[in-house]
């Protein structure tokens, strides 16, 4: 699977009564890939998936696969599902099993998978660093295709990881601030939130480091770095929402507990860019 490109974490959006709006997910997942991302992913954590019931996660899932099957898209889901071109897998959270731990997880998820791996490594929420050497011997692993590096700072591991991936092992931007320096060292692309609100934008962006093109990639860094910032000022996805709402492209702002709505100081930074 090509993982080059700006592939969108979907929010789940709700409607007045709380409810999943499926339409209203199924227009927004379409709206962003005929913007140029390369794929989607469903009930990643900015689909707040552990708020949803089994039957909403499969409703969800359900219209992410049509829309990616009606737009010859790649799928990656949060959660395992046969229709999916890739699973984006957390490092083991909380119980911080250590490096021989977490290669030892994957080994074992990835024998028995149906689809291919993509590590999610975000150390700020499970608790598990992981040095380049580590993430080389899980991404030597056969069915695992990729790694989401969201470690909230370009520290010398991700240098060291880009500088000599394994072959076939596609490094994906999971902070969205970093998206530019990383697609400078060689990264493949990211898995983007902000991308729902500039999703051409962001696509441009990768396309200008692809191409060498500094001069666009640098004055599209300076306007989108500020907005992925103002998104992620309060917990995500709640900016997200209210900045969606405010330009009418989802029903209502809401977001379920322990989530609160972002405020009204959030969504005014956030529209300013």
């Amino acid at each position: 699977m090509d993982l080059t490109g700006v592939f969108v974490p979907l929010i789940t959006p709700f409607d007045a009564s709380g409810a999943v709006a499926y339409p209203v997910l199924g227009n927004l997942a379409r709206e962003i890939l005929d913007a140029g991302a390369a794929g989607l992913v469903a009930l990643g954590t900015t689909g707040e998936p552990s708020s949803l019931s089994a039957e909403e996660q499969q409703g969800v899932l359900d219209v992410v696969a049509q829309v990616c099957a009606e737009r010859s898209a790649r799928m990656i889901s949060g959660v395992p599902f046969a229709q999916a071109d890739a699973v984006l897998s957390l490092v083991p959270p909380f119980v911080r099993p250590g490096p021989e731990g977490v290669v030892a997880h994957f080994t074992a998820l990835a024998s028995t998978s149906a689809a291919p791996l993509i590590v999610y490594h975000v150390p700020g929420r499970t608790g598990q660093a992981l040095d380049a050497a580590t993430l080389r011997r899980i991404g030597a692993l056969d069915r695992v295709i990729g790694v989401k590096y969201a470690t909230g700072a370009l520290d010398a591991d991700v240098m060291a990881l880009l500088a000599d991936p394994p072959p076939g092992f596609a490094v994906l931007s999971g902070d969205d601030v970093f998206l530019s320096p990383l697609l400078a060292l060689g990264a493949a692309g990211g898995i983007l939130a902000s991308a729902h609100v500039a999703t051409q934008r962001f696509v441009a962006l990768h396309r200008a480091w692809q191409a060498g093109d500094l001069d666009a990639a640098r004055k599209l860094t300076r306007e989108l770095s500020p907005l992925s910032a103002a998104l992620f000022a309060e917990p995500n996805p709640t900016v997200i929402k209210a900045v969606l709402h405010a330009r009418g492209r989802i029903p209502t702002p809401s977001v379920r507990l322990p989530l609160l709505p972002a405020s009204p100081a959030a969504l005014e930074r956030a529209l300013m860019w």
